[in-house]
């Protein structure tokens, strides 16, 4: 049994049914409605945490079978990530994480000025200096838990949507979860449940320092479509980011603060921060100064006290799994850890190392 339909709760589903289980999955709202739909959709792997990489790698390399796999086109594009340099600080963040990045499977190409201009125009024409990672890229966050949802249930999977959890208790034979669609049981717990995950874990003993937010994100009209890759850029502040999906809109976020999430339990832009966040998309693409703002949104996600997920087997209960709270970075991890707790579970292992996200490191 899974709580939680993002993305990974459904990659999770979708990979637990391939390996022939079980699964029922309950979400209290909609498939893919929260902290996934509000992402930017960014799949990159410059600047992570270097013990991620393995995980990240291991994302990457399913992202291009997912059209085949679940039977739609999620819009993964493998365009590239460009992270422009304006100042030395950030020619420093950059050299050091290339540097660190080699042993762990990652290499950037360096852009000088020139290279920059030549290779794409109009892009950061004041960097000094960008790197560039060639097999990253993006896809469509409104697409991919419904997408990995319907192959789940083609596969076999339960799927209650609209079943808001009121009771979760451990039983002689596994788990209990009661809900307003019913009560159902399970011989293992998979906790998805995104920035609400630690109120699942908090139930059994376990407790997560986290903080939940939500990312300011914006939409600009239909333009001629002239961006290719994803553009962020390497700087100690929160630097802005965008790229242009294929009908020419182009999306961007970052470069102010997250907002705050309301009683009500919802995120909600702060139009005041519009101003400023789009005199910082502009260094990245001047030619945007013109374009029309036509949406703006921001959804809850669960920023864990260091920055890391949490992801494995509990530390207080058998049966019951964790994986929860990627910090507004777990996009691009999303099918790697769909693939990784569906072996981890299975076979009691996961060749891919998690032991940095194990919530035990909560404990003392």
């Amino acid at each position: 049994m899974i709580l939680g339909g993002g993305l990974m709760g459904t990659a999770t589903a979708y990979f637990l049914t391939q390996r022939g289980v079980r699964v029922t999955l309950i979400e209290r709202g909609h498939i893919g409605a929260g902290a996934t739909v509000a992402s930017f959709g960014n799949i990159r792997r410059s600047g992570r945490y270097l013990p991620q990489m393995p995980l990240a790698n291991r994302s990457l390399g399913l992202w291009s079978k997912l059209e085949t796999w679940l039977g739609m086109d999620v819009e993964f594009r493998a365009t590239g990530h460009l992270r422009l340099i304006f100042d030395h600080d950030g020619l420093a963040l950059m050299q050091q994480f290339r540097k660190d990045a080699l042993d762990w499977g990652l290499e950037l190409e360096v852009l000088e000025p020139n290279a920059i201009r030549k290779r794409f125009p109009g892009l950061g024409p004041d960097a000094i200096a960008a790197s560039f990672s060639p097999d990253d890229g993006s896809a469509n966050p409104r697409l991919i838990s419904p997408a990995f949802a319907g192959a789940a249930a083609r596969g076999g999977a339960t799927i209650h949507e609209q079943a808001h959890v009121s009771e979760i208790s451990k039983t002689a034979s596994g788990f209990e979860v009661v809900t307003s669609a019913g009560t159902f049981s399970a011989d293992l717990l998979v906790n998805c449940a995104g920035a609400w995950g630690p109120d699942v874990a908090r139930r059994f003993g376990e407790e997560v320092p986290i903080t939940l937010a939500g990312p300011q994100m914006g939409a600009t009209e239909p333009l001629p479509h002239r961006i290719l890759p994803v553009v962020g850029v390497w700087s100690k502040q929160h630097g802005a980011y965008l790229r242009q999906v294929e009908r020419g809109n182009v999306v961007f976020g970052g470069a102010v603060a997250r907002t705050r999430v309301g009683a009500d339990g919802f995120a909600k832009i702060d139009p005041h921060n519009l101003s400023k966040q789009l005199q910082e998309v502009v260094k990245l693409v001047p030619a945007l100064r013109q374009a029309t703002v036509i949406r703006q949104w921001s959804g809850v996600e669960g920023y864990v006290e260091d920055m890391l997920p949490v992801m494995g087997p509990s530390g207080t209960t058998d049966g019951l799994f964790h994986a929860f709270g990627f910090c507004g970075h777990g996009f691009q991890l999303g099918p790697g850890v769909g693939d990784a707790m569906a072996e981890l579970i299975t076979t009691g292992s996961c060749s891919t190392p998690l032991a940095p996200f194990d919530i035990a490191r909560f404990s003392a």
